[in-house]
């Protein structure tokens, strides 16, 4: 059999098609799992890191922003002052064509 840890009984076969029963032999102590079983040890990370981190988060946010408002002049004009609707297509627009 290609599975020797698995028995299969067949029970009886109904309109719908046949059943079976699975029984599972007990686990060895020997079988080693393939995976860790516990996550990985998360490193630490410094304040400095952290602080690293925020900021080059908010120089992106910075250029998203200028590159935006640049976009926003190519199409001509104040998104703001068109409506809500406006920004939220232009906004759209601008991160769906960036390359």
């Amino acid at each position: 059999p290609p599975f020797p840890d698995i028995q299969v009984k067949e029970l009886e076969k109904r309109a719908s098609g046949q059943a079976f029963e699975l029984i599972l032999s007990p686990r060895s102590k020997e079988a080693v799992p393939e995976f860790p079983l516990s996550p990985p040890k998360k490193k630490d990370v410094s304040l400095e890191e952290i602080q690293k981190k925020l900021e080059a988060a908010e120089e992106r946010r910075k250029v998203n922003l200028e590159q935006l408002n640049d976009f926003e002049k190519k199409l001509g004009g104040n998104a703001a002052e068109r409506g809500s609707s406006f920004r939220k297509k232009l906004l759209f627009l601008f991160f769906n064509t960036r390359t």
